[in-house]
């Protein structure tokens, strides 16, 4: 029924369409940029730790990876 009232009221227009588009796209590149900066945070992360030799540094380093 449900198809039957969606093929009765005519569908998404077409800049309904091009909108929806625009916005996957756009999560798309919002998806790609948090996987980025997550790489970038691990990798800063790995340099502190590396030169880190309080424990103190250590211990927030491990509570910042979390």
């Amino acid at each position: 029924m449900a198809k039957a009232l969606y093929g009765f009221l005519g569908g998404p227009s077409p800049e309904h369409a091009h909108e929806v588009a625009v916005l996957r796209r756009r999560i798309g590149d919002l998806e790609n940029e948090v996987l980025r900066l997550k790489a970038e945070n691990d990798g800063l992360l790995a340099r502190l730790a590396e030169t880190a030799h309080d424990g103190d540094l250590a211990e927030l380093l491990e509570s910042a990876s979390r």
